[in-house]
């Protein structure tokens, strides 16, 4: 395999692709020109991470705050949705992409839900590769709706108050069924994780760099992995028990 030895390479790599309006201003164009290339950007990493054998890629596309941004770009995003869904999902499925969307979908008009709906209908049975696409997400959102969700569950009498535990309340987190997330990817020179899966992020290897997301490309995600797999994670043990068991 190319790249960090298969044992080394991570198995669920989330992304916050940041950058796309920066790299539009330094040429001069509008914020909507750096989206459209941001989408060029997802389709490359996607492939890398089929060849590397990466389980499973959430990406952060438009968080819970991103609302709040003008109108127009707004719009533009909405569209710039519509259009990838119709022209990306016919491809993602030929190459075995099982396709989701996470975050608070009701957010959304219903033309949108509905495609959204469909292209996860379609990629369903697919298993090469997961890639959970977040929009309307926040992670503070996730763990209320959980925690919302283990409130119902002892109201009605289905569990008991002192049932609930992080076991228990990671069960209704997004994402709970996939591989814990091993490796955080921020693009575009920011040092934060910005909202984005605060409880999954837990124990995950953190890795920042100032390459603009229209610019990552398989070279970037390579490196990104290589430097993981340099990383030693001990998950609140010593280095020496690691090695013990290693």
């Amino acid at each position: 395999m190319p790249g960090a030895e298969a044992a080394r390479v991570p198995r669920h790599i989330a992304i916050v692709m940041d950058g796309n309006g920066r790299w539009a201003k330094a040429r001069r164009r509008p914020r909507s020109f750096g989206h459209n290339a941001g989408r060029k950007a997802v389709r490359v990493v996607i492939e890398g991470c089929l060849r590397e054998g990466v389980q499973a890629l959430t990406l952060f596309a438009f968080s819970s705050e991103n609302w709040q941004r003008p109108q127009d770009e707004v719009g533009a995003l909405m569209s710039l949705f519509l259009r990838a869904l119709d022209k990306e999902v016919d491809e993602l499925h030929q190459h075995g992409v099982r396709l989701r969307f996470i975050g608070d979908l009701d957010a959304f008009d219903e033309p949108l839900r509905q495609r959204m709906q469909a292209a996860m209908t379609h990629t369903a049975g697919n298993r090469a590769l997961q890639v959970n696409i977040a929009v309307s997400y926040g992670g503070r959102w996730d763990i209320v709706q959980a925690s919302r969700r283990a409130a119902a569950a002892v109201a009605s009498g289905e569990l008991a108050l002192g049932q609930i535990d992080e076991a228990r309340l990671g069960q209704w987190m997004c994402l709970a069924e996939l591989p814990p997330l091993d490796l955080f990817i921020r693009t575009g020179g920011e040092c934060r994780i910005s909202n984005f899966l605060l409880w999954q992020a837990a124990y995950a290897e953190l890795y920042f760099t100032e390459t603009l997301w229209p610019d990552f490309d398989q070279a970037c995600l390579r490196h990104a992995i290589e430097d993981y797999a340099r990383r030693e994670r001990r998950f609140g043990r010593t280095g020496e028990q690691v090695a013990a068991t290693s």
